[in-house]
């Protein structure tokens, strides 16, 4: 996979960067959907792909991408196609670390040592190259706007940004409200990110002891399906708190 083009986890961690404090957006939810984007990448890459509500490995080569190929290899060992709310919802120690890690590496965004009560040193991430967080936003308020069917990148980035609760984020305020509600409704135009999308609201409301039925094309249903507000990440019990933007970060 060549390094050129951005992969979907790092682009919703740059959406979920708060420009103002250097941290990130919903810190749980996010976790899960950088789970659930890397599915995704790995599915446009052509690595997986569906199998009813489960993940199947079809091509097990590398994509070049260590953080993806870890990913790739897990889900190859498993030896059968894996619920995507069961792997969602499994333990990623680190995962928002690494990919920050990543992001400061490629110079996307500039580390900012701290202190949090004059005492525990933190770590804060600012953005360095402001013009790629707009451009990725441009995208998603262009297919908001235009209602023009987005490619699929984009519509799994916004079925994803809305299953861990950006929307109030990118669109606050009432003024924000039909956004948000667009939003959710380009779940739809990826089968895919609706998978995924639908697997992350569902890992957050503990919902995963039934399978989904059909939930490939559930996508199409989401702007009236997806079984939680229009920002429903608010509160992961099962998924540890780590890698907060304000906890001491090691270099």
């Amino acid at each position: 996979m060549g390094r050129s083009r951005r992969t979907i986890p790092e682009e919703l961690l740059l959406l979920a960067l708060d420009p103002a404090t250097g941290t990130t957006a919903q810190p749980q939810s996010l976790d899960l959907g950088l789970a659930g984007a890397q599915l995704v990448e790995l599915a446009l890459a052509g690595r997986i792909a569906p199998d009813g509500d489960r993940i199947a490995v079809v091509v097990p080569r590398p994509t070049g991408d260590p953080t993806l190929d870890c990913a790739l290899e897990l889900l190859r060992r498993r030896g059968a196609p894996v619920r995507a709310v069961n792997w969602i919802g499994g333990p990623r120690l680190g995962l928002r670390q690494t990919y920050l890690s990543h992001l400061e590496r490629c110079g996307m965004v500039h580390a900012v040592a701290g202190q949090m009560c004059g005492v525990l040193p933190t770590t804060r991430y600012q953005a360095t190259d402001t013009d790629i967080s707009r451009e990725i936003r441009a995208r998603l308020d262009s297919a908001i706007r235009t209602g023009v069917p987005p490619d699929p990148r984009t519509a799994a980035l916004a079925a994803l940004a809305h299953a861990v609760g950006l929307g109030k984020h990118l669109y606050p305020g009432n003024e924000g409200r039909s956004s948000r509600s667009r939003l959710r409704d380009l779940i739809r135009h990826d089968p895919m990110g609706g998978l995924v999308a639908h697997a992350v609201m569902d890992v957050q409301s503990g919902v995963a002891a039934q399978p989904r039925r059909n939930p490939a094309p559930a996508g199409r249903q989401a702007g009236a399906g997806a079984r939680s507000a229009p920002e429903p990440a608010r509160g992961v019990p099962s998924q540890p708190r780590h890698g907060s933007m304000a906890r001491a970060v090691a270099h």
